[in-house]
């Protein structure tokens, strides 16, 4: 008997989702890093077992809408909850959970709410897994207030982890094979760990390590497109689009040492991505207001 299914991760931003999808798979295909709305789109990771298939969606953060690139993050949110066999919520169990956080929680279990007209008990159409991350950051005896905010909700189970211990995160699994339906094909090849293209990936490395070195005030103004990719002579070309001259003089840097240490951070991962030598070159483009058009395609 084999089972599949399409299983969506959502919550804040930084609670660790990218993170945890990378964990779960084995390997890195979504880009992490400690700043706000680090990822942009819906992000396929496929992790196929003898018996079982999940594909995860890791999804932006949920966060609200201040461009058209906001808005398309929170509508790939929404898409990505619906539709699937199972939603993993994660909440980042070192911070505080707030009223608005407990009234989305709510309104998600609703709008997943059956009950049976016979008996008038309630079930879910989706399972939900309220997954706390980051417990090895704190105590119990921290946590229990936050935990307890939780306790309210209905019909749907609450598992405490650690992505940097390996804490539960086969438990998280084997419930989440439990509601997966069965299937007698799986939809994807054992060796496809994403639907994402190389270029994509490519392009990403590059935002995580320029989200890494940039100040606060810059990275959610920046994007990446790949503007030549020969695979086979591991020649790249790439702009990093900005908002202003000011944060192009900050992404280059005094005589180009800045976008210098980004090519050579982005490079290295891309050569371990790819298997080969690169030769990435990196150049910085301004084009104002790129934001409220929404994202480029690679």
């Amino acid at each position: 008997m084999k089972k599949s299914g399409y299983v969506s991760i959502i919550g804040r931003t930084n609670a660790g989702k990218s993170t945890l999808l990378n964990k779960l798979i084995g390997q890195k295909i979504s880009i992490v890093s400690p700043k706000k709305q680090t990822t942009r789109e819906n992000i396929l990771g496929i992790l196929t077992k003898d018996n079982y298939q999940i594909i995860f969606v890791d999804t932006p953060g949920i966060h609200k809408s201040k461009n058209a690139l906001d808005k398309a993050m929170n509508k790939d949110v929404r898409a990505a909850s619906e539709g699937v066999d199972a939603i993993i919520y994660l909440i980042d169990i070192t911070k505080k959970i707030d009223d608005e956080e407990i009234r989305y929680l709510k309104n998600l279990i609703e709008k997943n709410t059956e009950i049976d007209e016979k008996t008038g008990k309630k079930s879910l159409l989706t399972p939900i897994f309220i997954v706390l991350s980051k417990i090895d950051a704190t105590s119990m005896e921290k946590s229990y207030s936050e935990v307890q905010k939780l306790n309210q909700l209905e019909l749907v189970e609450i598992l405490p982890i650690s992505t940097f211990k390996n804490k539960n995160l086969d438990l998280l699994i084997n419930k989440i094979v439990e509601v997966l339906p069965e299937v007698e094909f799986f939809n994807f090849e054992e060796d496809e760990i994403t639907d994402k293209s190389v270029r994509f990936l490519v392009s990403e490395i590059i935002r995580e390590k320029t989200l890494y070195l940039l100040d606060e005030e810059i990275p959610h103004g920046i994007a990446v497109s790949i503007t030549s990719f020969d695979e086979d002579s591991g020649e790249i070309s790439a702009d990093i689009i900005c908002e202003r001259e000011g944060h192009k003089r900050i992404i280059v840097g005094h005589n180009g040492e800045m976008i210098k240490k980004i090519g050579t951070n982005a490079r290295k991962e891309i050569e371990y991505l790819l298997g080969q030598k690169v030769n990435l070159k990196l150049f910085v483009r301004v084009e104002k207001d790129w934001r409220a058009k929404g994202r480029f395609e690679n």
